[in-house]
């Protein structure tokens, strides 16, 4: 019998919880795969927590784990893998949008030899015509600027084998973005497409700050372009510099006045403000080096009921 561990992150979720595990129990009671359930509160402040001690008491295959404080949706998903002990993972979301009845498709790609299972999501006709187009357009700039390609609508629904997970534990980053890191690993690894369903209740908790904050682990997680990037800006506007040296020369030996303060300020203010954003981006990564050398736990365990 195969054991599977099924990790799902949540925050404030507590109208979804039943309706999920409703729906999970009754794809799976009826198959050959024993199954544990492990839920990440992610320092929710509704009643999520209550909930999920409520189904533990009624369910011994339903873990939970939740979390002093908001760790964020990437350090849920770590803890809740940290946790499984089956003899594969498959981490989904809480909010019914990863449907269930593809919990069994990539269990038999499991079964035929993959290590890694993912899912990548179809553009919904609900999703909004904004997010589709800055959503492509990170993609399209991440693989451009990355050592690893990651496809459009990769989601964090997907199926891990015990030897993947054994090296994402082992893992000490303190800024994860899975979907890289799954590329990065490599292995054998297969891609499933699906719709996305609507959210069953409630409303997102993915604003337009978090997706930025994600998209930009992704680019500094896996990339030195943006380094380099400075340093060919530099290199290139030093070498046009030298170009007001034949212009400052003849207004020397004609006696030409050199004026036009205006186009003085503005080429200031320009140069002024691309050094502040190349300092920036150095600092984005001295930051990280900073916060990693802290070598502080990614998170906090409050309270679970796992063994």
């Amino acid at each position: 019998m195969i054991n599977v561990s099924i990790v799902i992150p949540i925050y404030n979720e507590e109208k979804n919880i039943l309706l999920l595990v409703q729906n999970i129990s009754t794809i799976l009671n009826t198959t050959k795969y024993a199954y544990q359930l492990i839920l990440v509160d992610d320092g929710s402040n509704d009643g999520t927590l209550t909930t999920l001690q409520n189904l533990a008491y009624q369910n011994n295959t339903i873990k939970y784990i939740s979390f002093s404080r908001n760790f964020g949706h990437q350090i849920a998903l770590k803890a809740g893998l940290d946790a499984a002990t089956g003899d594969c993972v498959i981490s989904m979301d809480g909010d019914m949008q990863h449907p269930p009845e593809l919990l069994l498709p990539m269990l038999e790609k499991y079964e035929q030899g993959y290590d890694v299972v993912y899912t990548i999501r179809k553009q919904h006709e609900d999703i909004g015509y904004i997010k589709q187009k800055t959503s492509s357009m990170y993609y399209t700039l991440l693989n451009k600027l990355s050592e690893v390609q990651v496809e459009n609508g990769a989601a964090d629904f997907r199926l891990l084998t015990q030897q993947v997970l054994h090296i994402i534990r082992n893992m000490p980053e303190q800024d994860l973005f899975f979907r890289g890191i799954i590329k990065w690993i490599g292995f054998k690894q297969i891609a499933i497409e699906y719709n996305p369903k609507l959210r069953a209740n409630g409303s997102t908790k993915y604003t337009y700050k978090k997706m930025f904050t994600l998209a930009l682990n992704g680019i500094l997680s896996f990339s030195k372009k943006p380094l380099y990037l400075a340093a060919y800006l530099g290199i290139g506007f030093s070498a046009l510099s030298l170009l007001y040296i034949p212009y400052i020369t003849i207004s020397l030996i004609y006696g030409v006045t050199i004026s036009g303060w205006a186009s003085v300020i503005a080429t200031i203010t320009f140069f002024g403000g691309l050094q502040l954003l190349l300092l920036g981006v150095i600092g984005l990564y001295i930051g990280r080096l900073f916060m990693q050398s802290k070598q502080r736990p990614l998170y906090i365990i409050k309270e679970s009921n796992l063994a």
